[in-house]
């Protein structure tokens, strides 16, 4: 039995799995709140879960590990992720090598969703992928003829950094910054600063859905934004297929209305042509399956 970790900035969650029929089969999950706890309290809770699964028979093969970057996955190391304060320099590899004698490995949470993805979602049968979180932040993994392309220092993908304004809602510690317009908390801080309003993604959604006209120009706004990173990404990369998980994933049917005018005029056509735009197959557990790639790659090397 294999154990995946997804840290986020909102919660973590913890995954038993194996490998089953070419995918995983998840045996059982569980998750708690991130947000008032320290990265020595984090990981400590993570060891107690782990521990308990050991005393009730379970054998452990392996531990993946998904967490927004910056990290380092060679060192095994988290390096400041602007999404979890207080992480800086975070040696979790080692710290669950030395509780649990296993193979661990760490990935990039959009990295590792870009892998889940690829091998048992809707990557299946393609050699160039792109995985975008949409979530908390914004962040994107890459395959590139079939190999997880993670750059020199694993900071390959990093797409929420790039400044999309010279204003807007900030991201990625840059004002303007796709990060700012296209996650859930930029597109709740960017209700913030149009409109004034104190609401969550969801509950922008919801009024979206309603008709609400302000908030129906919030989300053309950031859609319109999503739009162009996607652009850039299809002209640069040539993906066959660019997948998008969290607020996207849960709304896409709002989304693609928008997306498409756009995508036509601004991408290369032959380019575009090629590409699909899909929501996470694996949907709303494609953060445990991702988890749960990483131990199942790490427990193969």
């Amino acid at each position: 039995m294999n154990i995946g970790l997804d840290i986020g900035g909102t919660k973590c969650a913890v995954s038993a799995g194996e490998a089953a029929d070419g995918g995983i089969r998840i045996l059982s999950r569980d998750e708690f709140p991130t947000a008032g706890m320290s990265w020595q309290e984090v990981l400590e809770e993570f060891a107690a879960r782990i521990s308990r699964m050991k005393e009730n028979g379970h054998e452990i093969s392996a531990i993946g590990i998904s967490c927004g970057g910056p990290l380092d996955s060679r060192r095994g190391v988290i390096m400041s992720p602007p999404n979890l304060p207080g992480w800086d320099n975070v040696p979790v590899v080692r710290f669950f090598e030395e509780r649990f004698n296993v193979p661990v490995a760490v990935q990039n949470d959009a990295n590792a969703c870009a892998l889940a993805e690829y091998m048992y979602g809707s990557g299946r049968g393609v050699r160039n992928l792109v995985f975008m979180t949409f979530g908390t932040g914004l962040g994107a993994g890459i395959v590139i003829d079939g190999r997880l392309y993670s750059g020199s220092n694993d900071n390959a993908g990093e797409i929420g950094h790039i400044r999309l304004a010279p204003t807007g809602p900030v991201g990625y510690n840059k004002e303007g910054s796709a990060e700012g317009f296209c996650s859930g908390a930029g597109m709740a801080r960017l209700a913030k600063i149009r409109k004034g309003l104190d609401i969550t993604a969801k509950e922008l959604f919801e009024r979206v859905r309603a008709g609400d006209a302000d908030c129906v120009e919030i989300f053309r706004e950031s859609a319109e934004k999503l739009a162009m990173v996607l652009s850039f990404t299809i002209d640069i990369l040539n993906p066959e297929v660019i997948v998008l998980g969290g607020v996207f994933m849960r709304n896409a049917d709002l989304f693609m209305p928008v997306l498409n005018p756009i995508l036509e005029r601004e991408a290369l056509p032959l380019a575009r042509k090629v590409c699909r735009i899909v929501p996470a197959a694996l949907g709303e557990n494609v953060g445990d399956y991702a988890a749960l790639a990483v131990a199942l790659d790490a427990q193969n090397k």
